[in-house]
């Protein structure tokens, strides 16, 4: 098997110029009703991470480091429940293409109910997952729709989240403007909303911040110092199933943890009600506000690379 850092140098191809071709489309879930909006995310370079000076900072935010990005398409709001019940609601009938389960693979029944009384309108974002259950996901709309989904790498996260800005927000540096943007701690009545129904970022995306925080693909470090300056598009490959970066936010978190720079590393303990033996891969039942989005490179890998890709995050 090819090393993770070969795989991740596919994944993450781009032809010179190719990004000037991205344009925002809406991709069909075969056999359902159900679609959902991909905004192009421009190739470029950013600041990653925040300046000492900035209110709320952690020292895991640092030091800054500049990172180069290929273009590649994300997800206009985070997951729904009406996509999220396309997978988990159809896994025992038949699909446009069927994938491989196991007793691994395949959803397990919710144990207990993991929305916590705020509901599963089909437009709520879908939550209490995994990131093993995010990826599985992905791993289902490559085989019904062809096309290479995944998680985000903290880097494309924070930059889509910042949309061009250098501020604490996408907006600028006004934590009071931020009930504009972002449901939080001041605004969500201590339950998430339904998606894109604040203003979305420069860049037309909603809810990058608060609401739900959304899983990246990256192994959590505590800082940024052995990240290479004018690294091109970066990633810390999967290791231990704890910890692993998670942006964002949440309509639990104070503004001050809804930053763009904000980082949030996951914890066994979100999971430490589950009942079962061993815990579920799937569901987090201290974990209620963790969502995800989905995103798509501009030149997908090879399928022997996309397949590595997937193994190399569900082993």
């Amino acid at each position: 098997m090819k090393s993770f850092v070969s795989i991740c140098s596919l994944v993450f191809l781009v032809i010179s110029g190719f990004a000037q071709s991205l344009e925002a489309y809406e991709q069909p879930i075969p056999g359902t009703a159900v679609n959902f909006k991909m905004v192009p995310i421009p190739a470029g370079s950013f600041l990653m991470g925040s300046p000492s000076g900035e209110t709320g900072r952690d020292n895991d935010e640092g030091p800054q480091k500049t990172v180069e990005l290929s273009a590649f398409w994300m997800a206009e709001h985070e997951v729904t429940f009406s996509e999220w019940d396309a997978f988990f609601k159809n896994m025992d009938v038949p699909q446009t293409k069927p994938i491989a389960v196991d007793a691994i693979s395949r959803p397990t029944a919710q144990y207990i109910d993991l929305t916590w009384g705020m509901g599963r309108d089909a437009k709520q974002p879908s939550n209490s997952m995994s990131q093993a259950a995010a990826i599985m996901y992905c791993k289902w709309l490559y085989s019904q729709t062809g096309i290479f989904y995944r998680l985000p790498t903290e880097a494309e996260w924070e930059y889509a989240c910042r949309a061009g800005t250098t501020t604490a927000y996408p907006f600028g540096d006004d934590a009071g403007a931020l009930r504009d943007y972002a449901y939080f701690k001041d605004n969500s009545g201590d339950k998430y909303h339904k998606v894109a129904q604040l203003k979305p970022n420069a860049w037309g995306l909603y809810d990058m911040l608060g609401n739900l925080t959304e899983w990246t693909l990256d192994q959590y470090d505590d800082n940024y110092k052995k990240l290479e300056d004018q690294a091109k598009d970066p990633v810390k490959g999967p290791g231990a199933r704890y910890p692993r970066v998670t942006r964002g936010g949440s309509y639990l978190a104070p503004a001050k943890e809804s930053r763009c720079a904000n980082r949030i590393s996951s914890l066994a303990e979100w999971n430490k009600r589950d009942p079962q033996v061993p815990k579920s891969r799937w569901w987090l039942t201290d974990g209620k506000s963790i969502g995800f989005r989905v995103v798509r490179p501009a030149v997908a890998p090879s399928k022997e690379a996309i397949e590595e890709f997937y193994v190399s995050y569900l082993k």
